[in-house]
């Protein structure tokens, strides 16, 4: 007999936490121990069970004992895998437990626990355990010793990347062994088995046979709506991570990393950005039936706020939505949001006003029964062009929507127009798509407009008019503007060199008078001058002291 290494897997009930005890069981170098706290649990709480005299009477029921002497005690294996359910640790249990060992955390899509719950017990938000099982998640981080999260559909759909991805994790060697075992019932198994482990006994590994769930139990919904976030929030953390309806991607790389954990406003709520959804049945996922504006955060003012969001209430007017924000209640949320991110600089909004949520699916707005969904969505942003060297224009095939078709000065979300032009600049790897009208006129690119108002404030003669493609290839200096970039330099345009291929001297000095427009105006944003008064009161006193 020697000390072993133990390995803990802590699950709700239904969730394969049999089928991997026996994969581990079929280890040369590892022995199982079936829930060694169920009698410890059952004589602390009283829960009535069928099994309970008899557990009780087979299974040691102090829980210090069963921690020091039969988890943690001497084995004749390397490794000792103990199967958990996270309601059984009860408060009290040595903190060994969480601190020795290795831990796993098997979850299971409460879509699933549910109906199979159904079959020996009704289910309830405290049986299924999900919320005790993040508990110890971050407990078990906190401790320094994350967790291995499995995924028990993932178990299932692939079985043997699955153990291979989760041995590698534990630092284990992956045997194939683990993969089947004998049907029927098993040596290690409790004396609750007869109740609950007659499907499992029937297996011989981790496949199922359906292909198909069974039908969801309605009585069940609001327990699963209790269940989900918490299973969302431990599968969002699953290393290897699989979608039958797309290819398995490796986690992408942000931009700006910072903006991984962003706060934004949907509906009437600030949210996570995982968290942060609208509604299946929302008329921008129905349609694209929502407005937008862009905005940007300079120095703790909102540039331009005022001026967008009448263009946004302009737009929501123009496709007669109901019900919908008042202008300070936008502004608010536009405020709220920017501050619980502390964003008050080098910041950037896609403020969005959908038609709402939908009673039906349907292209009807009679359909739209909520009111409006407001969307804030902030990010750390810098300008998305590289407005010292200037960027590179291509003319895209697609026409910019007319008049006649959808009126472009409804500035709304069904962008499939310019998307198709941004398809063409990407391919060109070209910075942006210049697109033009219906008669070949230039009209705007993609993503910016090309007029400004700082033309007749610096003093430059401004004529409006339409402009051919060709009094592009041949201009002098050429730029765009736009919340996403600022005012950015184009040095070429399909493949012709603007000027002499160098940002001009009219294009920088209508930088410096964008710049200077920035630092000038714009809404404050409330509390960013007081967090500053603060600030300097503080330095003041600090330096009085010294």
């Amino acid at each position: 007999m020697e000390e072993v290494e133990v390995i803990h897997s802590w699950s709700a009930p239904r969730s394969l936490s049999t089928s991997l005890m026996y994969s581990f069981a079929q280890r040369d170098d590892t022995e199982v121990l079936d829930e060694p706290l169920y009698g410890a649990f059952l004589q602390v709480t009283g829960a009535e069970r069928p099994y309970r005299d008899e557990v009780l009477s087979t299974m040691e029921t102090d829980g210090g004992k069963v921690v020091k002497e039969v988890i943690f005690g001497p084995g004749r294996k390397k490794f000792r895998f103990c199967k958990h359910m996270a309601k059984q640790r009860l408060p009290g249990l040595p903190s060994e437990l969480m601190k020795r060992g290795k831990h796993i955390i098997l979850i299971r899509n409460p879509l699933d626990i549910l109906p199979s719950f159904n079959e020996v017990a009704p289910p309830t938000f405290l049986e299924v355990g999900l919320a005790l099982l993040v508990t110890m998640y971050s407990e078990l981080h906190d401790l320094g010793n994350p967790p291995a999260i499995v995924d028990a559909g993932e178990l299932q759909r692939d079985p043997e990347g699955t153990l291979r991805g989760l041995c590698e994790d534990l630092n284990i060697p992956f045997q194939s062994a683990m993969l089947k075992w004998e049907a029927g019932p098993k040596p290690i198994d409790g004396a609750w088995a007869p109740w609950w482990y007659g499907s499992i006994h029937k297996s011989t590994g981790f496949k199922t046979e359906h292909k198909y769930p069974k039908p969801f139990p309605p009585s069940y919904y609001d327990v699963l709506e209790q269940c989900l976030p918490f299973y969302d929030f431990l599968k969002r953390r699953v290393k290897r991570s699989f979608s039958p309806l797309s290819p398995c991607l490796p986690s992408p790389s942000l931009p700006v990393p910072a903006n991984e954990k962003l706060l934004a406003w949907v509906g009437d709520a600030i949210l996570p950005r995982e968290s942060a959804k609208v509604s299946v049945f929302d008329s921008v996922v129905q349609g694209g039936d929502s407005v937008w504006e862009g905005l940007r955060i300079y120095n703790g003012k909102i540039f331009k706020l005022n001026e967008h969001l009448d263009r946004l209430f302009d737009s929501a007017k123009a496709l007669a939505f109901n019900n919908v924000p008042t202008r300070e209640e936008v502004k608010e949320a536009i405020y709220t949001t920017l501050i619980r991110n502390g964003m008050f600089d080098n910041s950037h909004i896609r403020l969005s006003l959908t038609r709402g949520k939908k009673v039906s699916s349907g292209m009807s707005p009679a359909f739209n029964l909520y009111g409006c969904t407001l969307i804030v969505l902030p990010e750390w942003k810098p300008p998305v062009y590289d407005n010292t060297k200037g960027i590179v224009l291509v003319t895209a095939s697609t026409r910019r929507n007319s008049p006649n078709n959808l009126d472009s000065k409804i500035h709304h979300n069904n962008l499939l127009n310019n998307i198709l032009a941004k398809i063409e600049g990407n391919n060109a790897h070209a910075d942006d798509a210049i697109m033009l009208d219906k008669d070949g006129y230039v009209s705007e690119t993609n993503a910016t407009n090309i007029v400004m108002d700082l033309v007749v404030q610096e003093g430059f003669l401004l004529e409006e008019r339409r402009i051919s493609l060709s009094e592009f290839h041949t201009a002098d200096e050429v730029w765009t503007t736009g919340t996403m970039g600022e005012l950015s330099p184009v040095v070429k345009i399909d493949g012709r060199l603007v000027g002499d291929g160098n940002v001009g001297p009219v294009t920088r000095q209508l930088q410096n008078a964008y710049k200077k427009l920035t630092d000038d105006s714009g809404v404050p944003i409330p509390t960013y001058q007081k967090r500053f008064d603060l600030m300097f009161s503080y330095l003041k006193l600090y330096y009085l002291d010294i």
